[in-house]
């Protein structure tokens, strides 16, 4: 069999489809605020005010994890009879809940077709998530984020407020009226290796409540830059760098100058940031302190599971190293000419020990600023 490979721009790249599918989606084109917006305060302002976007940042991963989610939740309906992608709506935002597990006792006031196969112990709102293998290590430590979690809340509040949305599909659903929601569990999805990992936790009206009183903050500012922003900006949240209003909320200064430079106003700015920078060195340094005595104290540990934490090794192997003696042998033997390439380093060597000026010139480049903070 014959392989064929085409020339780049001899074929349409199957991004351009995928973007094209994933515009069209309802959510996509959805213009009232959901759940999932509420990642940042200044984001949900921007989407309230109908601000149009000024970015169009790269969505395949996006996508990527929007295909596994689908594929994952419609194979759950199918097999165990879950509820998936149903739609909530109260007076503050509009979703679809990605999965609501009924128990027993709310699943009977279902037609028998519509039953989940087995029912939960307690009535669930889950909220599935794909993440990258440079995130999973975080997701394991600390599970949900805020933003997160005020999402699946804003879900689960509506749900025990309201019930599902009263819309062609679901009318039956509606019936059930507010629903007595118990647990939420968020399920983790590695987007590189498959693996799954969940965290539960119990549904508490009163974080619902707060959630709902965050979305209500920022639907009563009446100019979206008043909002204050959730993250630190381009270049140190990936939230900020994928944002569609990156360079309305972020719109920098001039060509190479970071964008959180335009947040220093005047002196007092300037004293405050110092004061911030040599708090983080300070905690910085404290940091390694404990992680280098730590690590001193755990080195004849075997590997294991101790607490929260997984103990391994890497390393210890016997290093190896470039022969250059056996290498020049081989050369000569092979009749191979040896490489004869200037030592710079030697040659500043002899230059200095001869009393000589070192050459210099310019590469085109600057170097980069360092800072430097000492008391005043």
């Amino acid at each position: 069999m014959s392989v064929v490979t085409v020339a780049d721009g001899g074929a349409p790249s199957i991004w351009s489809a995928a973007h094209d599918v994933d515009a069209r989606r309802p959510r996509s084109r959805q213009t009232q605020l959901g759940a999932s917006d509420t990642v940042c305060g200044r984001r949900a302002a921007y989407i309230l005010h109908g601000v149009t976007p000024t970015d169009h940042p790269d969505k395949r991963a996006a996508i990527l994890g929007t295909f596994i989610h689908q594929g994952l939740l419609e194979s759950a309906r199918t097999e165990y009879g879950w509820l998936v992608e149903r739609s909530v709506q109260d007076s503050l935002i509009r979703g679809h809940v990605d999965v609501v597990q009924l128990d027993k006792a709310t699943a009977d006031g279902l037609p028998a077709r519509h039953r989940p196969a087995v029912p939960a112990d307690v009535l669930t709102v889950e909220d599935v998530k794909t993440k990258s293998t440079y995130m999973w290590d975080r997701v394991r430590r600390y599970g949900a984020t805020v933003a997160e979690l005020r999402q699946v809340h804003l879900y689960a509040g509506a749900l025990s407020e309201v019930g599902f949305e009263d819309v062609p599909g679901q009318r039956y659903l509606s019936r059930l009226g507010p629903l007595d929601i118990q647990r939420l569990r968020f399920r983790f999805i590695n987007r590189d290796s498959g693996e799954e990992y969940i965290q539960e936790i119990d549904f508490d009206p009163q974080r619902a409540a707060e959630a709902q009183w965050w979305v209500e903050r920022v639907r009563e500012i009446s100019d979206p830059e008043e909002m204050p922003r959730d993250f630190n900006g381009p270049g140190l949240d990936a939230i900020c760098d994928y944002c569609p209003f990156r360079s309305k909320c972020w719109p920098g200064t001039a060509p190479g100058v970071p964008e959180q430079a335009a947040l220093i106003c005047n002196d007092a700015d300037r004293e405050q940031a110092l004061a911030d920078y040599v708090k983080g060195h300070e905690l910085a340094s404290e940091g390694e302190r404990i992680k280098k005595f730590a690590r001193k104290k755990l080195d004849q540990s075997p590997a294991g599971i101790y607490g929260a934490n997984k103990l391994s090794w890497r390393g210890g192997n016997d290093e190896e190293r470039d022969d250059v003696e056996a290498m020049v042998d081989l050369h000569e033997v092979a009749d191979i000419p040896v490489p004869m390439k200037p030592d710079a380093d030697r040659m500043v060597k002899n230059l200095k020990a001869a009393g000589l000026p070192i050459p210099r010139r310019k590469t085109g480049r600057k170097t980069p600023a360092v800072i430097s903070v000492t008391p005043a």
